[in-house]
């Protein structure tokens, strides 16, 4: 289990000051201000558990992953791990857990990741027959046998990312950490990951802490979602009642040739608020509504092109925040 009671961090970070004068002061004599990370954060997250973690950039998603994985220290606050203070780094404790970051990457770029394998192989002192058959289901699983031995160099990103996921995995943790897995991947890829990640949390039953901009990620492959402002976890909780108070929101765009007389006004009534770009039309609307402004649009304007889309992750964000501060 992962309990975080009251958890806060705080950085000193350089004052940036323009002007020549402040900068050649600065050589002398630097100026910190101290910003507030995570405040007063608390979590509790059982055994065979994914959870997404969510939230705008620098709103302490990453810290929070850094602090649980024993990266960075906390400033206040409690952390227990499988029983573990992360920060006291004890071999008992990082042996069970995987960092993985779409950002960074452990294995070595000239060499074949088999060779890092071997590598981390000595460093988990997994048995031979034990690590034999991990690298040989993961790699099926994720379609990379044949790269094995191919330079990390010389691999696609996605073939990178897959690699840097069995590497993670070569030890059975039982914490995983996924800050970003998927960034810059291509559709194929990203689903190929989310599918292996599904698959191996049903066989594996590890704590699972995702951190993604995709809201396919998340609704993918976590039942819980942790919102997260400004330092702070805002909504803990089924993912279904974010999606059903503000993913409900629909994009409903059109192209209108010259007739937009009427057209503000018809959106005004009925309370929306419309964008208007050249001819190009979009008003975000609750996909309840959708029907009804649909017919009442089609009956009273000419246009073409009609599409709706559901609102990405930022703005089902943002949707639930300015709800949150409304009521």
């Amino acid at each position: 289990m992962i309990k975080v009671t009251n958890v806060s961090k705080t950085f000193k970070v350089p004052r940036k000051d323009p002007g020549l004068k402040s900068a050649f002061k600065a050589l002398f004599k630097r100026e910190y201000i101290t910003k507030q990370a995570l405040d007063n954060v608390s979590i509790e997250i059982k055994e065979g558990e994914i959870i997404g973690l969510v939230g705008a950039n620098g709103a302490g998603k990453t810290t929070l992953v850094k602090i649980l994985s024993g990266i960075i220290s906390r400033t206040d606050g409690d952390v227990s791990i499988l029983g573990f203070d992360p920060w006291k780094r004890e071999d008992a404790y990082r042996s069970q857990l995987a960092l993985i970051m779409g950002q960074k990457a452990q294995l070595w770029w000239d060499l074949p990741a088999h060779d890092s394998y071997l590598l981390l192989k000595e460093i988990y002192q997994i048995p031979n027959k034990r690590f034999e058959d991990n690298l040989k289901l993961l790699s099926e699983k994720l379609f990379v046998t044949k790269q094995l031995h191919v330079p990390v160099r010389k691999l696609s990103l996605g073939e990178r990312m897959k690699m840097e996921i069995v590497a993670a995995l070569l030890h059975d943790p039982k914490i995983i950490f996924l800050d970003e897995p998927t960034i810059g991947l291509d559709i194929i890829s990203q689903k190929a990951i989310r599918s292996f990640l599904s698959q191996y949390m049903k066989e594996r039953n590890p704590i699972i802490i995702l951190t993604s901009h995709y809201m396919q990620d998340i609704e993918e492959l976590c039942p819980r979602l942790a919102l997260m402002r400004a330092g702070e976890i805002v909504y803990d909780g089924p993912l279904n009642n974010i999606i059903n108070k503000s993913g409900a929101l629909r994009t409903l765009s059109f192209d209108i040739d010259h007739e937009r007389s009427g057209l503000g006004e018809f959106f005004d009534k009925k309370e929306l608020t419309m964008n208007c770009n050249e001819n190009k039309v979009s008003v975000q609307i609750h996909k309840d509504e959708l029907s009804i402004v649909l017919k009442d649009l089609l009956n009273s304007f000419n246009v073409s092109n009609l599409s709706t889309t559901r609102i990405d992750i930022d703005s089902v964000i943002e949707s639930y925040l300015s709800y949150e501060k409304k009521n």
